[in-house]
Formats: C-alpha cells, sequence, structure tokens
C-alpha cells in the first residue's frame, strides 16, 4: 500500500503540474471572456450606444446571480458535496451558455429582431430589486446590453464557480507540497489571459477593415469551448488519481448551515475577506475601464495606414514576443542552474523592452495597457515560492496596497499631467501598469494560500465559496459605480476619448487604503493568535 501511495499521479511532479495546466488553461480562457468588451469600450458605445452607464451596468451584471442570488454559496455547497471533477465540468458548462448568449446580444442578427423589441420593452423594473437600487436593468438600457447581462449573469455563474474550483482542485494536488507556487502560477497564467484579451480583442472587432464587436466576443466564445475540453480532460484525471488511491472522490462531509456559522465567526477568516473584496475591487473594476482611461489621459497618434504598425501583421508578432515574455521569465523561476536562470530573465526583459516599445509605435491604448499582467507572470511563482518556504503572507498583502494606491493615484493625478507629451506619458503610463501588475502578484499570491491556515479543511469548498461571494459584491458594485461617476463628472462629453477619470480613479485609491488598514489589522491578529500567516508552508 506505501508503494501504491508512492506512485500516485499527484507524487509524481509532472502529473500534478499537468493537473495544474489543464486548470490554468482553462482559467486562462475564462480570464479573456470575462474582459472581452474592456478594451473595446469606445466601439460598444459608438455602434451600440452603450454609454458608460450601460457598459458599467453591463460589466457589473457577470457577479449579479452570485451575489443576489447566492449562487456562490450553492457553487461552494455543490463543490463539497459533488467533488472537484464534477464542479469543473459544470462551470465550464455553464460559462460557455452564457457566452453564447453575450455573443449573440452584440450580433448584428440581435439589431431588429423581436427579442431586441421584447428586450427594450420588458425588465426596465425589477421589483424589490429596484427599491433596494440594485437592479441589474434601469429604463433606457440599450435592449443589447440588457440581453449581454443577462448572459454575462450565467457567465459569471460557472466563472467563479470554476474559479473556487480550481482553488479546491490545487489544494487537493498540492497540499503538503509546492501549494503556494501552484496558487501563484495558475494565477500568472490565467491573468496571462488579461493581456492576450486586450490585443487580441480589438484586433478582431477591426479586422478586414470592417468594425464588428461581436466577432470579438465569438473569439471569446472559441476559446470557452477549449476551456471546458481543458476541464474534461482534467475530470478524468482526477478520477485516475482517485482509483489509484482506492479512496472516493475527496469529497467533504455533509454540508451543514452550522459550517458556515463556524467560518464566519472567524475573526482573521473576515479580514482575508474583507481585504480580498477591498482590493479586488480596485482591479478588476479598473481592468475594465483602463483602456478607455489611457486612450482619454494619452496623446495618441495612429499611424499611417499603410505602415507596419497599423497593419494587422504587428498585431500577431507583438503577442508572440509577449509570450517569449511570459515564457522566459516564467521557466527562469524553475531553473537551478544560475547561468540559465539569469540568461531567461534577460531574454524576457529584452523581450519586455522590444514589447514596450511595439506598444508605443503602434500608438495603442490596448497594447499598452496588455503589459499589465506581464510583470506577474514573472514574479508570481517567485512569490508563490518565497510563502512556501520563508512566509511572510501578511506583509506582502500590505505591500501590495501601498503598491496599489501608489498607482491609481499616479493614474489620477500624475498621468493626465503628461498629456501632450507623447513620449513622457507612455513612459508613466508602462511603469504604472507595471507596478500595478506586481501588486496584483503580492496580494493573489500571499492571500488564497493563507485561507488553508484560517478553516477547517473540512470546510474548505464553502470558505472559497463565501470570499468569492463577499469579493462578487465588490466586482459587482465598482464597475457600476465607476460608470455612473464618469457619466456624472462629464455630463456633456460625448466622445468616449475625452473623458476625465480623476474622481473614479480617487475612488479605487480609497479602497487601496481601506485594504492597507485591514492588512496591518491582520499582522496584529496573526501576532496576536499565531494563525501562522507569516509562517511558511513548507516545514
Amino acid at each position: 500500500m506505501t508503494q501504491e501511495i508512492k506512485t500516485t499521479l499527484r507524487d509524481s511532479a509532472a502529473m500534478r503540474w499537468t493537473a495544474l495546466l489543464l486548470l490554468a488553461l482553462a482559467m486562462f480562457c475564462s480570464y479573456i471572456f470575462m474582459d472581452i468588451l474592456s478594451p473595446i469600450k469606445d466601439l460598444m458605445q459608438e455602434t451600440r450606444g452603450w454609454d458608460s452607464t450601460a457598459f458599467g451596468t453591463m460589466q457589473g451584471s457577470e457577479v449579479f446571480l452570485n451575489v443576489f442570488v447566492f449562487f456562490l454559496i450553492f457553487a461552494g455547497i455543490i463543490l463539497d458535496k459533488m467533488g472537484v471533477r464534477f464542479t469543473a465540468v459544470l462551470s465550464g458548462a455553464v460559462m460557455l451558455i452564457g457566452a453564447l448568449i453575450k455573443w449573440y446580444a452584440v450580433t448584428e442578427s440581435f439589431m431588429g429582431s423581436g427579442l431586441e423589441t421584447w428586450f427594450t420593452n420588458h425588465l426596465n423594473y425589477i421589483p424589490i430589486f429596484e427599491e433596494l437600487g440594485v437592479s441589474p436593468f434601469y429604463e433606457g438600457m440599450p435592449a443589447s446590453a440588457k440581453f449581454a447581462a443577462v448572459g454575462f449573469m450565467i457567465f459569471g455563474c460557472g466563472c467563479e464557480m470554476a474559479g473556487i474550483t480550481v482553488s479546491r482542485g490545487i489544494v487537493k494536488w498540492f497540499k503538503g507540497r509546492e501549494m503556494a507556487l501552484a496558487m501563484g502560477s495558475e494565477m500568472a497564467l490565467a491573468r496571462l489571459g488579461v493581456a492576450t484579451c486586450m490585443i487580441f480583442s480589438p484586433f478582431f472587432a477591426k479586422l478586414g477593415g470592417s468594425v464588428s464587436v461581436s466577432r470579438s466576443v465569438a473569439f471569446g466564445v472559441v476559446l470557452l469551448c477549449i476551456a471546458l475540453m481543458m476541464f474534461i480532460v482534467y475530470f478524468f484525471m482526477d478520477k485516475k488519481l482517485d482509483s489509484q488511491t482506492g479512496e472516493a472522490e475527496e469529497k467533504d462531509d455533509p454540508f451543514k448551515i452550522s459550517d458556515i456559522g463556524k467560518i464566519l465567526s472567524d475573526s482573521g477568516f473576515w479580514i482575508v475577506a474583507l481585504l480580498c473584496v477591498l482590493y479586488y475591487s480596485a482591479i478588476f473594476p479598473f481592468q475594465k475601464y483602463a483602456v478607455n482611461m489611457l486612450q482619454c489621459n494619452l496623446t495618441l497618434t495612429e499611424p499611417a495606414a499603410d505602415s507596419f504598425w497599423a497593419g494587422s501583421t504587428v498585431t500577431i508578432v507583438q503577442y508572440l514576443i509577449m509570450l517569449v515574455v511570459a515564457a522566459a521569465g516564467f521557466a527562469s523561476n524553475f531553473m537551478k542552474n544560475k547561468s540559465k536562470k539569469y540568461s531567461l530573465l534577460g531574454i524576457s526583459i529584452i523581450a519586455l523592452i522590444v514589447y514596450c516599445y511595439m506598444g508605443y509605435m503602434r500608438q495603442s491604448a490596448e497594447s499598452i495597457f496588455a503589459v499589465f499582467p506581464l510583470l506577474a507572470v514573472l514574479i508570481t511563482p517567485i512569490l508563490g515560492s518565497y510563502v512556501d518556504h520563508k512566509g511572510k503572507a501578511a506583509s506582502m498583502l500590505v505591500l501590495g496596497s501601498l503598491l496599489l494606491i501608489a498607482c491609481h493615484l499616479t493614474f489620477a493625478f500624475v498621468l493626465p499631467m503628461f498629456k501632450g507629451n507623447a513620449v513622457g506619458g507612455i513612459i508613466i503610463a508602462y511603469v504604472t501598469i507595471l507596478v500595478l501588475g506586481s501588486s496584483f502578484s503580492l496580494v493573489p499570491a500571499s492571500l488564497w494560500p493563507s485561507v488553508p491556515k484560517l478553516v477547517d479543511a473540512k470546510v474548505i469548498g464553502s470558505a472559497y465559496a463565501l470570499i468569492f461571494w463577499i469579493q462578487n459584491i465588490g466586482l459587482w458594485l465598482f464597475p457600476l459605480l465607476i460608470g455612473k461617476v464618469l457619466d456624472k463628472t462629464n455630463p456633456d462629453v460625448t466622445d468616449p476619448t475625452k473623458f476625465d477619470y480623476t474622481w473614479p480613479l480617487v475612488m479605487l485609491a480609497c479602497l487601496g487604503i481601506a485594504a492597507l488598514l485591514l492588512g496591518l489589522l491582520l499582522k496584529v491578529i496573526d501576532k496576536k493568535k499565531g494563525l501562522g500567516l507569516e509562517e511558511p508552508n513548507i516545514k
């Protein structure tokens, strides 16, 4: 029996990391679809009549059912009762269904259809939700935005279910091993999806010289088909693991309401959950507006139509260079030979400089913001490994919050000062985006591996679900708030590239300040109660 345990898939590093790769690739595809319309906000206003309020309301709808119908809580219960592999495939299918609805909502076929008429005349008043001020629709909201919101809600249910499932799957395959490194690596690869989205969504929308926003969404739908296939392959790997150990699938004891009570009564859990909602609310909603914010604050001049920089080929070349940055930087984390390690780091840095130069030459806000996750891809595994071997997770949360505050204030007050300076503005933008990306690495790499230290393993799925549910409140609220603040502070602006983003960015910086205070409080509680957040995962 001992020999059998030693030769299971989980004990094979190659198989462990293959399972992780399947989960991470699925999340990579979901991250692309999550922000598929973000880099073409201006096109949505021009072609579909979505103002900032409509755009923000639709973007916030992704998590509406998770928050107000408590779907994420049910997802956690499903995960605890049905296990990782069933929930993974279910989440992939739900994401795909929602994505197909959203795609149809922005197609030319929807415009002028009976369905468009129905959505124009209905869902203008939702009882109870309207009174509470949390309705996902409003009178005057474009029909295409309403129907897209319906699809995005369904996608959001699957996406967040996938998120907690992947976290639980990593715990299952990596507990007692390099868990923080695995979680950090998964996040790094998944967030490369943000960069992919920023580059290819405008590429497909403008392909062939004609604008079609539905092509961008169709690109995301195809990737979600691939994500579902990744989950299906993982299903069989996970099943094989359980057959080798001779155990039933790793499910928890039957769910009891008292389990949630135990989780909610823990002060450490609450601080981590609130840190999560504050930090992620300052990042994910910002991503949905970041390209438009850069368009409004940078002096960009379109390259000549017949130049290499205006063609479609440059998009592919720049993305390939991005992959070199990510792959070389990521691989350098695993090299024990110093010469190979630093050679890969050098390649990554040189490729990053080339990438940034190409973004400047293209004069493209979306390709400039696409640099956001690249530093995260490089340093998230480093930080995860550091937490595994050295600890200091709570300290990383504090540092990440400080960087977050500095970046949003720079976008709000420093970047606009360089309006008119074509080179200086882009340099400031690149540096700030890269630092924000590093902040995005510090917090998740330390936050998620800390949760198993705070709650009993029997209810880990429910604990992740509760954290994601609390996080989703912010992910619903702040895209909507940013849109409303933009419209209120720019009442006479009709050009989508002329908005003043100062107050939305100040609002996001305030979230960072609150997260910083909670991070400091967590350090105090950790020291007092001995939660072990500053201790290494591998002892």
